[in-house]
């Protein structure tokens, strides 16, 4: 799962059905033949229709898995050349926040929103991965497309930055659930210690301003539509990626040297 915007979604939410009609063929063998004049026979399509509506119920993870491995391969095929080309603003931009270890020998760049719950949902696996591997290092790139309080929450996350407060701001902000306004940012920002008056005074700098348009500019290039998305490697994965996913391909990257 992913947060997304714009009609752009309009093709990635039809696509699980494409690949679902593919499953529905390998059923279909289920179900008994057919005519030659009549393909699919009405009591043949309620079969495949009850095989299909049996094996989603009863594995659930394995349809998230395998349509999550072709967007995957698709995305890696289509993104190639893009990531290459963008390899130093992904993982050497001086002007991203940074966490982990900075001299960490793997790095995961990720493209998040502070309203986003998937994003959210995925932030105790970043946490946890951060905690055990002490060579591993993460980029955050503010990717705010949730709305005018998204953006806030950016803007006021990269002035506490200035302040030596991104993590303690951000470690907050991504574990605060519910409704996500300005307020909220606000209090958020006051109890991890930022200098709000100072922060909302940068928050309109045009340094901020070329930070998000940057990254914007990149999730565009990188074809990235929703959040979260992560870059490993020279691997791209959008939406909510397992905490096996990210130790697989970080042990990759690590193997490849």
């Amino acid at each position: 799962m992913m947060a997304e915007r714009g009609p752009a979604h309009l093709e990635t939410r039809m696509r699980p059905r494409s690949h679902l009609f593919r499953l529905a063929l390998v059923l279909l063998a289920a179900a008994g033949p057919a005519s030659a004049a009549d393909p699919l026979t009405p009591e043949q399509k309620a079969a495949v229709e009850a095989l299909i509506r049996d094996f989603v119920t009863k594995h659930p993870d394995m349809i998230f898995d395998a349509l999550q491995s072709v967007a995957q391969t698709r995305l890696t095929e289509a993104n190639q050349k893009t990531l290459a080309a963008n390899r130093d603003q992904l993982f050497a931009d001086p002007k991203s926040p940074v966490g982990g270890n900075p001299r960490g020998d793997v790095t995961i760049v990720e493209f998040f929103d502070y309203r986003c719950p998937y994003c959210k949902e995925v932030e105790p696996s970043l946490e946890g991965l951060l905690a055990d591997d002490g060579k591993l290092r993460i980029v955050y790139k503010e990717f705010p497309i949730l709305g005018p309080s998204s953006v806030y929450a950016a803007r006021i996350a990269l002035a506490a930055r200035a302040q030596g407060k991104y993590d303690a701001f951000h470690r907050r902000m991504m574990a605060t659930k519910g409704t996500i306004d300005d307020a909220t940012v606000e209090r958020v920002a006051d109890e991890a210690g930022v200098d709000l008056h100072q922060a909302k005074e940068a928050t309109d700098s045009a340094e901020i301003d070329r930070i998000i348009q940057s990254n914007y500019a990149l999730a565009e290039a990188l074809q990235i539509d929703g959040t979260p998305a992560f870059v490993i490697g020279d691997q791209l994965i959008q939406g909510v990626a397992k905490i096996e996913t990210l130790k697989r391909l970080i042990a990759e990257v690590r193997k490849k040297g």
